[in-house]
């Protein structure tokens, strides 16, 4: 068939918008056709221009009035990208789900679990692919360490632990330099979590990708530092997964020293795998006692699933935007299967229902630590 076309509702002006655009853009499936980047009509005429939309009619002043009139038209986008802030996930993603347009979405999912419950209904029921950018888990490593974990070769899972250590946010409250650190401390834009929707989620998806495992219980403390800021900036979490498995999660955007140290360790009865954002390309896999194993990407000795996630020869690093890109990979090969019947392989992205398990991990850790720190079922759908 055809690329796929696609339209982006924002992205004038933000960084995580233009990933977007780069990681849809990046395997030649899709061919961006139609948007709504700002709010600013110049801004979004500007931003139009210099990404080649061809007809000015399809650059729109509303996401409203452009899914109305995208599937109104014979032509009109395969899907949508939404890379706007928190708050605006939820109407814009109904908006095109409802005018039958499949999506893709910035992570958080929505506000709350209620929401996302709906998106995800709203989805199903149409017959919508609906997929969630958490980039992290587009690394070919990630997948790596689930083929291992699956084909049984560390044996059963015994013990979990997660941790994002961030800087920005207090460098930023010192420097002013960063308009996120207003609107991600605004409960109304950000929703009633900070830290722990922003990174915490990011960290409960990795484990779920690695080990197919999620949260069933958890025990949240968090920490608003410095003491007047409305959101938390320091989240501690003990974690109960599925079949009993121990964990804990620790985030925060006040670790000062540290940048976007996202760190996973697995361990197992036979051995353990460990994987760090500081080298997103090895996997450190250890056996029972045997000396530790460096794997990195694109090498014969991996799985074929997650060397379909490669694109440059081994000892060639690929990084932030190839992780992004296969994400929007897996979903478009998955998009293009649907449309002719084809086989998507096993190509994957996170779904809409990833992101409701993300919203429901974080609604119980809100609840927790609002009850002095208790153990909180979360209610993931899991039964």
């Amino acid at each position: 068939m055809n690329k796929l076309t696609f339209g982006m509702v924002g992205g004038g002006g933000g960084f995580i918008g233009d990933v977007h655009r780069h990681a849809a853009l990046m395997d030649d499936l899709a061919i961006l056709k139609a948007g709504c980047f700002s709010r600013n009509i110049e801004k979004n005429r500007a931003f139009a221009q210099r990404w080649n939309i061809d007809k000015p009619e399809r650059v729109y002043a509303s996401y409203a009035e452009m899914a109305e009139r995208e599937a109104a038209r014979a032509d009109g986008i395969d899907f949508v990208s939404i890379t706007t802030p928190n708050d605006t996930h939820y109407p814009i993603a109904k908006c095109f789900l409802e005018r039958g347009i499949h999506v893709m979405c910035d992570k958080p999912l929505a506000l709350n679990a209620a929401q996302g419950r709906e998106l995800a209904a709203l989805a199903k029921e149409k017959s919508l692919l609906f997929g969630v950018t958490y980039t992290y888990t587009g690394y070919a490593m990630i997948r790596q360490a689930r083929e291992m974990i699956d084909a049984g070769e560390l044996g059963k899972i015994t013990c979990i632990q997660g941790e994002y250590p961030q800087e920005w946010l207090a460098v930023s409250l010192v420097s002013g330099s960063s308009e996120q650190a207003t609107w991600r401390q605004e409960p109304a834009r950000s929703g009633a979590s900070g830290c722990c929707a922003d990174i915490g989620t990011h960290v409960e998806c990795l484990i779920a990708k690695m080990t197919g495992l999620h949260p069933r219980r958890v025990i949240a403390r968090f920490d608003s530092i410095p003491a007047n800021i409305p959101l938390e900036t320091n989240a501690q979490v003990m974690v109960d997964f599925d079949g009993g498995v121990p964990g804990m999660i620790w985030t925060s955007q006040i670790a000062i020293g540290h940048e976007t140290e996202l760190t996973v360790r697995i361990f197992c009865e036979k051995g353990s795998v460990e994987w760090s954002h500081l080298k997103p390309w090895e996997l450190r896999v250890t056996r029972i006692n045997q000396p530790p194993q460096i794997y990195t990407t694109n090498r014969d000795y991996l799985y074929p699933a997650a060397r379909e996630l490669c694109r440059l020869p081994s000892g060639h690093i690929e990084g932030f935007y190839e992780a992004f890109g296969n994400l929007y990979r897996g979903f478009c090969v998955n998009l293009i299967a649907r449309k002719t019947g084809g086989d998507p392989g096993s190509f994957r992205y996170p779904t809409v229902e990833d992101g409701v398990k993300g919203i429901a991990f974080v609604d119980a850790c809100l609840e927790s630590n609002a009850h002095n720190n208790v153990w909180v079922t979360v209610d993931n759908g899991n039964g």
